[in-house]
């Protein structure tokens, strides 16, 4: 364990519910009295959501249970992706690893130390990109406690500065240079189609972050760490987010409420895992496609900005 754990870095906009049950479960978190906390408040993009951008500021300045809190409050809207891509680029400037979170995602009180352990454990491991802190609903047998993968989740992740810098938003040279067999090894060996983001993000149809956060580390033969059961609940599904719909019947909504400390040793990906993974997205087929296209946009983290 860091002799002092990894900043917390929360991007907000304009939820003041979702926020405060945010802050509240993260403060409640082992380690949370010892970790920085660095909000980015977004401003509001007209005047009708000024009110509620200033809601979720005062509460951001009234977070306790950190060792310290810190606001950035931008002056003008940047939306979504950029206040991430810059503010997250902006903390790995002073520190050497970081630990991120949105404003609906809930915590369960081991999620720091997980994600400390992880960016500890693997600080010197090249292979090792991302800390995930949710899992898709899978049985959990034989998966030991977490596992390697190549696909990203930003419910709640970490990632450590000299991985970072190598972020890349840039769909025109993906589109030039990635191959089908690559793509279809990107689409999860063609169990769903991530790439579709990538070509909506060059032709303008979206403007999005986290795509291009797994391209990077698939570009880099990187692997991303799962929790077998989730740390965190995303809380954005009730109709508030500008991009994903109300509950869906099967977003996993049991956080574990036990320590993990028992973390792969073997640098490759779980043959098991993403066996059991795209067997999950087998079974979306009879649900309505719009409730799966809502669903999953927000699962990987390629939401339009909103704000």
């Amino acid at each position: 364990m860091p002799i002092t754990p990894a900043p917390i870095v929360l991007f907000v906009y304009a939820r003041p519910a979702h926020t405060q049950r945010t802050l509240e479960a993260l403060a409640a978190n082992f380690l949370a009295d010892s970790s920085d906390l660095i909000v980015y408040a977004d401003a509001a993009r007209h005047k009708a959501e000024a009110g509620q951008v200033q809601v979720v500021r005062d509460l951001a300045r009234a977070a306790s249970g950190f060792r310290n809190v810190t606001i950035i409050e931008r002056e003008t809207n940047y939306g979504l992706a950029r206040n991430i891509i810059e503010g997250i680029t902006e903390v790995c400037s002073h520190y050497d690893r970081v630990i991120v979170l949105e404003d609906d995602i809930v915590t369960s009180r081991n999620f720091l130390s997980f994600m400390n352990i992880a960016l500890e454990r693997y600080t010197d491991e090249q292979r090792v990109w991302h800390v995930s802190g949710w899992n898709y609903p899978i049985a959990p047998e034989e998966l030991g406690e977490a596992f390697f993968w190549r696909v990203m989740n930003c419910w709640g992740w970490a990632t450590w500065a000299n991985r970072w810098k190598h972020y890349q938003k840039d769909p025109d040279r993906l589109i030039r240079n990635w191959n089908p067999d690559i793509i279809k090894r990107f689409n999860l060996d063609g169990a769903h189609d991530f790439w579709s983001q990538v070509t909506a993000n060059h032709s303008g149809k979206m403007n999005t972050w986290a795509i291009f956060w797994y391209a990077t580390i698939f570009e880099n033969n990187g692997l991303c760490l799962n929790p077998v059961r989730p740390l965190v609940r995303n809380i954005g599904h009730d109709g508030t987010g500008e991009n994903c719909g109300r509950q869906v019947p099967f977003i996993e909504d049991r956080l574990t409420t036990s320590n993990i400390t028992e973390l792969p040793g073997i640098f490759d990906e779980s043959n098991l895992a993403i066996a059991r993974i795209k067997a999950f997205y087998e079974s979306l087929h009879g649900i309505s496609s719009q409730k799966i296209y809502q669903y999953l946009k927000k699962l990987i983290g390629f939401q339009r900005e909103n704000g």
